[in-house]
Formats: structure tokens, C-alpha cells, sequence
């Protein structure tokens, strides 16, 4: 069941990022192009920097996801066997407690925005703008969750997330 909830989770958020920088490109290039020919567009950059900090937290998930976010697996991986999955389960807690932290926080900044819209789009609120906060934050807590028990097996076996290449030249 936990495959099948991160396999789904790991395509909707790979389109989801994949749809969010295709349409940033165009809009970007929309914006260049009518800035080239002097007839500027008042909403391409306000709408653009939005799309970037969404690319930014939906990209974020993803790589919890598949466990590509900067990590210290060296020095993890260094610790004895029961020091390492005591970090192991402290850097766990310290991340969702972060993102839960961010989560509350930013439901809380929805409700300060309510009737806020943005200055160049005026029909648009910015409370569908900054949804990104929870909804990314609620993102990446499922996707550590749902990655949490492969990376206690490799952190277990002493496998390196970081470097998998190294794994593959001792078995090889």
C-alpha cells in the first residue's frame, strides 16, 4: 500500500513540477517578448515569481521524496551502528516538526490574507497564491514519511543515498 500511495505521490508531484516550469517558461518568454517589442505585460513578473516559489516547494516534495535533499550521509554513515539510527530518527523529527511548524504557520498566514489580491492580477486572491505554504509543507511531510522506511533499511545497511555509485562498484 505505502508503494503504491509513493509511486502515486512521486507522479503527481514529477508533472505537477514538470507542468509548473513549462508554463513559467512560457510565461517568461511571453513576458521577454512583449518587453522586446515595447508593449510590457503588468502582471508577468508578479505571476512568475509566484510559479517559481510553487516550482520551488511541489521540486522540494519531490526530492524528499526520492531522498535528494542535501544530506550528510558520510558523516551519518561514519557514527556507529546505534548512534546512526538515533540520528537517523532525530533528523526525522527535527524535519517534520519543521514542516508541521511551516504548515500551521502558513494556514495561519491564509486567514491574515483573506481579501488580499494581488496588486497586477486584481481578481486573483493571494491567499490561491500562498496555498503553496501548506499544501507544500503537508507535501513533504508525506513524502518523508512514505520514503522513511527505505532509508532506515539503507541507513541500516550502510548504504549511501548520496553516492550510490560507491554501492554499485563494490558489488560489481
Amino acid at each position: 500500500m505505502r508503494r503504491i500511495i509513493g509511486t502515486a505521490l512521486q507522479t503527481f508531484l514529477e508533472w505537477t513540477t514538470i507542468l509548473l516550469m513549462v508554463s513559467l517558461a512560457v510565461v517568461v518568454i511571453v513576458g521577454v517578448f512583449f518587453r522586446m517589442f515595447g508593449s510590457s505585460l503588468s502582471w508577468y513578473d508578479e505571476v512568475a515569481a509566484i510559479q517559481l516559489s510553487w516550482v520551488t516547494y511541489y521540486g522540494a516534495a519531490l526530492a524528499a521524496l526520492r531522498r535528494r535533499h542535501i544530506g550528510f550521509d558520510s558523516v551519518l554513515l561514519s557514527l556507529p551502528m546505534p548512534w546512526r539510527m538515533g540520528a537517523v530518527v532525530v533528523a526525522e523529527v527535527i524535519v517534520i516538526g519543521f514542516f508541521y511548524l511551516m504548515a500551521t504557520t502558513g494556514l495561519q498566514v491564509l486567514e491574515v490574507l483573506q481579501g488580499d489580491r494581488l496588486v497586477s492580477l486584481t481578481w486573483m486572491p493571494v491567499q490561491i497564491t500562498q496555498s503553496v505554504i501548506p499544501i507544500g509543507a503537508v507535501l513533504f511531510i508525506l513524502a518523508e514519511l512514505i520514503s522513511l522506511p527505505d532509508y532506515w533499511r539503507s541507513a541500516k545497511l550502510g548504504i549511501s543515498l548520496e553516492h550510490p555509485e560507491i554501492h554499485e562498484e563494490e558489488r560489481a
